[in-house]
């Protein structure tokens, strides 16, 4: 996204980059005057953009963005692009955090909307309890169950069922999806900055976009993006008790058992099995065909087509000899 989805977040106005660097602690190097509109990260960020730097492996970044403005260490304030302003901060990460809010905020259910505007036709079902926010659209032939709440701008596509006191927001459903009863679709991710006065929320202005033919179990969470969006591919069935973390981008026909669990930024290839409490640990990436064990612990990038088991997981024949190995040592030390 250049900049997050109006449906769902409302732009504040217009900033001075001095007024920012005001607002968040930091100081202003270069271009105090420049107006600010909103925020981005580094490799998507246009002129009217604040965005920052935290981590050295995205100074390549740095170098060619397009951002009107970078909240950057001071030790890396010469390697800011010479048409950027410049607000230095030892807190980078925190302080941009501090411009989302001074330049966002996400849209509240304060009103309901109407059945007329929000459903398709007369084939929508809303159950008793249902309350839906302004801007939402429900498709031809949808039933939404008892004490659901779809938030402000929610999209939901046609022949989906969503069960019994879910709640939505922040999210694109694509047709003959399924919601079971108690999920938590577009939550806020997992998010914070280090600062002198403590941890900082980072504010989640991305999205859920659950593709064509969707499963989502009971009492299953999936975070909304940080900034670029969290994606569920097509026909991706997901058990109960699942949790999905921000930024994710899950491919089709992917199967999860119950009690998985997926870190930020995690991509699958298509048809990826996760069996019952596999874990995966963020900014990894699984290939096409590949499969998690029963518990599997991931710690590190999936080949396509491979099957990886055990803690941290390994390919499944290296992690059964190990096993075996570590066994026989037990069993002879015991036997000495």
């Amino acid at each position: 996204m250049a900049t997050p989805d109006a449906r769902f977040f409302e732009t504040l106005s217009p900033i001075s980059v001095a007024d920012l660097a005001a607002r968040v602690g930091g100081e202003v190097l270069r271009g105090g005057d420049r107006m600010i509109v909103h925020v981005a990260p580094l490799g998507s960020a246009d002129g009217q953009a604040v965005s920052f730097l935290s981590d050295r492996k995205f100074v390549a970044a740095l170098a060619v963005t397009g951002a009107g403005c970078v909240i950057v260490p001071p030790s890396a304030a010469e390697q800011v692009p010479a048409g950027s302003a410049v607000i230095t901060s030892k807190e980078a990460q925190a302080a941009w955090a501090r411009a989302s809010i001074a330049l966002h905020a996400a849209r509240r259910l304060d009103e309901a909307e109407t059945r007329a505007n929000a459903c398709e036709d007369a084939s929508v079902v809303l159950e008793p309890g249902v309350v839906v926010g302004l801007g939402a659209r429900i498709g031809r032939g949808t039933r939404i169950g008892a004490n659901t709440v779809i938030g402000p701008g929610v999209q939901i596509g046609r022949d989906c069922e969503i069960g019994s006191n879910v709640t939505i927001g922040f999210a694109l459903i694509g047709d003959r999806v399924k919601v079971y009863a108690g999920a938590r679709i577009g939550e806020a991710g997992f998010g914070a900055a280090g600062s002198s006065v403590g941890a900082v929320d980072i504010p989640q202005l991305g999205r859920v976009i659950l593709q064509d033919g969707v499963t989502v179990g009971a009492n299953t969470c999936i975070d909304r993006g940080a900034y670029d969006d969290t994606v569920i591919g097509e026909n991706t069935k997901i058990d109960n008790l699942v949790m999905i973390g921000h930024n994710c981008v899950i491919g089709r026909n992917n199967l999860m058992a119950a009690h998985t669990g997926i870190s930020g930024s995690v991509t699958t290839g298509d048809n990826v099995m996760f069996g019952g409490r596999a874990g995966v640990g963020d900014h990894i990436t699984i290939g096409t065909g590949a499969r998690v064990a029963a518990g599997g612990g991931v710690l590190a990038d999936i080949p396509a087509g491979e099957t990886w088991s055990g803690y941290p997981a390994k390919p499944i024949r290296q992690s059964l000899r190990e096993a075996v190995w570590l066994a026989k040592q037990v069993t002879r030390k015991a036997q000495s």
